[in-house]
C-alpha cells in the first residue's frame, strides 16, 4: 500500500510539474501582452481601438476550451502545420488571459485622476516618465486584487489542456483513476491544486502588503 502511495505521488508530481510550467509560462507571456492590448484598447485612433475591442470580445466571449482546440488544429487544416501540443496550449492560454488582463489594466489606468497627469507635466515629466514613475505603481496596487482572481482561476484552468493530450496533473490523475477503478488519484490531484492555489494566494497577498503604502 505504501509502495503504491509513493508511486502515485511520484506520478502525480510529474503531472504537477507540467501544470506549473503551463501556469508560469502563461503569466510570463500574458501579463505584458495584456498591457500592450490595454494600450491598443485605449488608443486615440478609432480603428485601432476597434481592432483590440474585437480581439477582447472574441477572447472573452468564446470558451477557452474552444480556443485551445482552434489554436492546435487550425494551423494543421490551413497550412499543414502539426505543431507541439504543449506550445499550442501556452499560445492559447496566453492569448486568452491577455485579454482579461488587458481589461483589468485599462480599468486601473483609467481610474487614475487626470490631475496627476497634468501635475506631472507641470513638473517637467515626459509621458513615459509620468506613466512609469507615477501612474504604473498606483495601477499595480489597484489591479492586483482582480489579477489575483484571474491567476487563481488559471491554476484550475490548466486542467483544460488535457483535451490536447498534454500530460498535466488532471490528465495523469484521470488516467490513473481509470486504470485502478478508484477516485483516490483524483482526490490527491485535488489536494495538489488546493496547495498550489494556497501558495499563489499567499504570494499575491504578500505583494499586496508590500504595496500597501499606496493609498
Amino acid at each position: 500500500m505504501l509502495e503504491y502511495a509513493g508511486g502515485l505521488i511520484n506520478l502525480l508530481s510529474s503531472g504537477a510539474v507540467t501544470t506549473i510550467q503551463i501556469f508560469f509560462l502563461t503569466l510570463i507571456f500574458s501579463l505584458p501582452l495584456g498591457m500592450v492590448i490595454a494600450f491598443g484598447r485605449m488608443s486615440k485612433k478609432k480603428w485601432v481601438r476597434e481592432i483590440f475591442k474585437l480581439y477582447i470580445l472574441i477572447m472573452r466571449g468564446t470558451p477557452l476550451l474552444l480556443q485551445l482546440m482552434f489554436v492546435y488544429f487550425a494551423p494543421y487544416y490551413w497550412i499543414g502545420l502539426n505543431w507541439d501540443r504543449f506550445i499550442a496550449a501556452i499560445v492559447a492560454f496566453s492569448l486568452n488571459y491577455a485579454a482579461y488582463f488587458a481589461e483589468i489594466y485599462r480599468g486601473g489606468i483609467e481610474s487614475i485622476p487626470q490631475g496627476q497627469y497634468e501635475a506631472a507635466q507641470v513638473l517637467g515629466f515626459t509621458k513615459t516618465q509620468t506613466f512609469v514613475r507615477i501612474i504604473l505603481p498606483q495601477v499595480i496596487k489597484r489591479v492586483l486584487p482582480p489579477i489575483s482572481n484571474e491567476v487563481i482561476t488559471l491554476v484550475k484552468d490548466t486542467a483544460l489542456v488535457q483535451t490536447l493530450g498534454v500530460s498535466e496533473l488532471f490528465r495523469v490523475a484521470k488516467n490513473e483513476s481509470s486504470r485502478i477503478f478508484s477516485t483516490s488519484p483524483l482526490a490527491v490531484a485535488g489536494i495538489y491544486y488546493l496547495v498550489m492555489n494556497w501558495l499563489v494566494t499567499k504570494a499575491l497577498h504578500a505583494m499586496e502588503k508590500r504595496l500597501s503604502y499606496y493609498k
